[in-house]
């Protein structure tokens, strides 16, 4: 079954991670010209298969067809072929601005926050972090090119880099000028830095500074294998496991937050964690909670559910059947959803989903969790 375009019964819906499929010369047209030849790009191996190049090489898992399934949300074969290619493949609305908002119309969503997906996949193997800040930038130009005509219903969102913190927070100051509304950054670092490290402050000051959240959003990772060193998984397992290892770092870089006091240094910084699901949030601030109640760290003045209720919010999935009967209990101002549309590992169904997610909820929650989090949250 092909992706169903439905009407959301709801007025005034925000979708708070819906992605872009970038056009394949976007980093050769927005490079500057001394990294042009190290341009992420496009190519075609010797058996006809499309494979992301990174830095001049090809990459080691963007490849085997893989590309052209990108956009294939709701599909049921994807299986990969060298007939499927990533420009040729891309569903309504995925790379055009006129398509996108006639998308928006007919689901009848209000707006969209944009994140990338070629720009999900080269992080986990480019360690340069100069050539990592020109491709973010290169991306950010383009986004925010891509957005700027749609009267503000597709929201730009800026790709920033740990790599280079300091680069980044010039970039995030450069790219709320041109129109970004946030920022995201990958879940891991190559040199084994804590999101929360105080060498990372200088752009969580720049985000404060600046009035503008930052989110951790899955990409790949260094780790080709989830448990590596403990279980050796098929094939098929590897899979299944790396869908919810994603989830997993991700919450790891969340903590850190929390545990390392950026969120006492940085009291106004809006903190997210996106596309890893929100059922889980509750149980685990209890469990923060608990864990420092007993050890005494006193490292940090408040408790986690306090951190996370003045500052953090988290975006959840349409299909989640337990979240919507914690939101209350955690925190109603703290919750999204989001379509993760046209992405292959989602389902197309979510205009149902969240019809039984919103029914579940009372008015009140339901506006804050449909839109209002993210107008007040990203200063819409």
């Amino acid at each position: 079954m092909a992706y169903e375009i439905k009407r959301f019964p709801y007025d005034g819906t925000i979708d708070a991670d819906g992605h872009v499929l970038e056009p394949p010369d976007l980093w050769e047209n927005y490079l500057p010209e001394k990294y042009q030849a190290r341009a992420l790009r496009i190519g075609i191996d010797d058996e006809g298969f499309e494979y992301l190049e990174v830095d001049g090489r090809p990459s080691h898992r963007s490849r085997k067809g893989s590309l052209g399934l990108l956009g294939a949300m709701g599909e049921e074969d994807q299986r990969p072929s060298p007939e499927r290619r990533y420009a040729d493949s891309m569903p309504f609305g995925a790379c055009d601005l006129q398509e996108r908002l006639a998308l928006l119309d007919q689901e009848n969503l209000e707006q969209s926050l944009l994140y990338p997906t070629l720009g999900l996949l080269w992080e986990w193997e480019l360690t340069d972090p100069d050539l990592s800040l020109a491709y973010c930038v290169a991306y950010n130009r383009w986004i925010a090119d891509f957005c700027r005509d749609s009267s503000g219903r597709l929201v730009p969102i800026a790709h920033l880099t740990l790599l280079d913190p300091e680069g980044s927070a010039a970039e995030l100051e450069r790219a709320v000028k041109d129109g970004c509304k946030g920022a995201w950054v990958n879940p891991f670092h190559h040199h084994r830095i804590p999101h929360g490290a105080d060498v990372n402050d200088v752009l969580y000051a720049k985000c404060q500074e600046l009035d503008v959240p930052i989110a951790v959003h899955p990409t790949f990772t260094p780790h080709d294998k989830p448990a590596e060193g403990i279980f050796d998984l098929p094939q098929q397992g590897v899979l299944y496991a790396s869908m919810m290892w994603l989830r997993a770092i991700v919450q790891q870089a969340f903590i850190s937050y929390i545990s390392m006091g950026t969120l006492d240094r940085f009291p106004r910084l809006r903190l997210g964690i996106l596309e890893a699901g929100s059922g889980w949030v509750g149980a685990m601030l209890d469990r923060l909670d608990a864990v420092d109640d007993a050890l005494r760290r006193g490292r940090v003045k408040l408790s986690a559910t306090e951190y996370f209720q003045r500052q953090c919010f988290v975006s959840g999935d349409p299909d989640e059947t337990i979240a919507p009967y914690t939101i209350d209990k955690v925190g109603a101002h703290c919750f999204m959803w989001a379509t993760d549309y046209p992405h292959p590992d989602h389902p197309h169904t979510w205009v149902d989903d969240l019809t039984r997610y919103a029914e579940a909820l009372s008015p009140e929650t339901r506006a804050m969790v449909l839109g209002d989090n993210v107008r007040r949250i990203y200063r819409l």
